[in-house]
C-alpha cells in the first residue's frame, strides 16, 4: 500500500501530539481527519475559546476536526464512520470506547511516553523522573480494552540525564515519539509489524503513572535528599512541586521549587529547616542532608533564581518548610 491510499485519523490535543500530526503531514501522510478537544473557555469571564494546539495545526492544513463533548455520542459516530479511516492513531488523547478504536480496519494504534509495560496512566514523563529512573522511552501499541495495556509495535529508549526534568524529557520524548510513529506507519504500510503482547514482557514490579493533582507535589521534607530532589525535577516546570514556608512573623504561604542541588551539610537539621548563607543562598534540610534552591517562586509572585528572589524577600533562619 502507499502512503496516498492509507486513509489516517489522527487523535489527540496538546503541543505533544500536535508536533507529531506536523511531522505526519511533512511526511505526506494522508490524513483526512482530526479529532480533539472541544474548545476551553479561556479569560477572567471566560469569554474567550482557545482551540487545542492539534487544532490549530489542523485548521491551518485545512484537515477537517471533530471535537465530541462525549465519545459515545451518536452523531460524532456517524461522522468518525463517514471518514472511512484505515487506521487512527492517538497521541495524548482520552481513553477511547472499543466503538472508536476498533472502527478502522487495521485498528488503533497509540503514542505512549514510557517504556510500556511501566508507566501506564496519565503522566509518564513526570513518574519516571520522581522514581528515580535512569531512561525512559516511547512505545506504540495498539488499543485494546484496558487501557495502555494493548500489544506493543515498538519501543525506543533514551536515557534521563542527572539535569534533565519533566519539561526537558517531554521534549526529547516529543521528538523521539514523533520518529517513531513514522517508523510504526512504514511498517504498517509495508505489513512487517509483529506486534508483541506486554504480559510476554519481563518487567518485575510494574509502576504506575497516575494523573497528578495539587496534593501529588508537595513536598516531603522527611524523604532523602536524591527523592527530594528527583520530586522537584519531575514536578518541574509543570504542576511544580510545593511547599508551606512559615514566616519568622507566623504567617504561612505557599512556596513553589523548580530546580535544586544536593549539597553536603556542615551538620544534620531537622527536615524542613532553612538555612540563608548570605542573600545568595537558600538550603533546605532533608531527611539525611540538604538540597541548595536554585529556582523559586513565592505565592502570587514571579518564578525567579534564588539570589534576585533572597535580595527582594526577608527569610532567615527563623524560616522553615513544612
Amino acid at each position: 500500500m502507499e502512503k496516498k491510499d492509507l486513509r489516517i485519523v489522527f487523535m489527540g490535543t496538546p503541543g505533544f501530539a500536535e508536533f507529531t500530526l506536523r511531522r505526519l503531514v511533512e511526511e505526506d501522510y494522508n490524513i483526512i481527519g482530526v479529532v480533539t478537544m472541544p474548545d476551553k473557555p479561556m479569560g477572567r469571564h471566560g469569554s474567550v475559546l482557545q482551540s487545542s494546539p492539534v487544532k490549530q495545526f489542523a485548521v491551518g492544513q485545512g484537515i477537517p476536526v471533530l471535537q465530541p463533548e462525549k465519545l459515545k455520542d451518536q452523531a460524532f459516530m456517524e461522522q468518525l464512520s463517514a471518514l472511512k479511516a484505515d487506521l487512527q492513531i492517538v497521541v495524548a488523547f482520552r481513553m477511547l470506547p472499543e466503538a472508536v478504536w476498533s472502527m478502522p480496519r487495521l485498528g488503533t494504534f497509540n503514542l505512549h511516553a514510557s517504556l510500556l509495560p511501566q508507566y501506564r496512566g496519565a503522566a509518564p514523563v513526570n513518574w519516571a523522573i520522581i522514581n528515580g529512573d535512569k531512561e525512559t522511552g516511547v512505545t506504540t501499541f495498539f488499543l485494546k480494552h484496558e487501557i495502555d495495556t494493548g500489544d506493543i509495535i515498538h519501543q525506543e529508549r533514551i536515557p534521563i540525564l542527572p539535569d534533565d526534568n519533566a519539561g526537558t524529557m517531554h521534549d526529547k520524548l516529543m521528538h523521539l515519539g514523533a520518529d517513531l510513529t513514522v517508523r510504526t506507519l512504514q511498517d504498517i504500510l509495508s505489513g512487517s509489524i509483529r506486534p508483541i503482547p506486554q504480559d510476554s514482557i519481563p518487567a518485575g514490579g510494574l509502576r504506575p503513572a497516575p494523573k497528578i493533582f495539587k496534593e501529588t507535589c508537595r513536598i516531603d521534607w522527611n524523604q532523602p535528599t536524591a527523592r527530594v530532589h528527583d520530586f522537584i525535577r519531575g514536578l518541574s516546570p509543570y504542576p511544580a512541586a510545593w511547599t508551606l514556608l512559615h514566616n519568622s512573623d507566623g504567617t504561612v504561604v505557599d512556596f513553589k521549587i523548580f530546580a535544586t542541588e544536593p549539597v553536603e551539610p556542615s551538620r544534620l537539621l531537622p527536615p524542613g529547616t532553612i538555612t540563608c548563607i548570605g542573600r545568595k543562598e537558600l538550603q533546605v534540610a532533608t531527611a539525611d542532608g540538604a538540597l541548595r534552591l536554585l529556582e523559586v517562586q513565592l505565592s502570587g509572585k514571579k518564578r525567579m533564581p534564588v539570589c534576585p528572589f533572597l535580595c527582594g524577600n526577608n527569610l532567615n533562619d527563623a524560616c522553615f518548610f513544612l
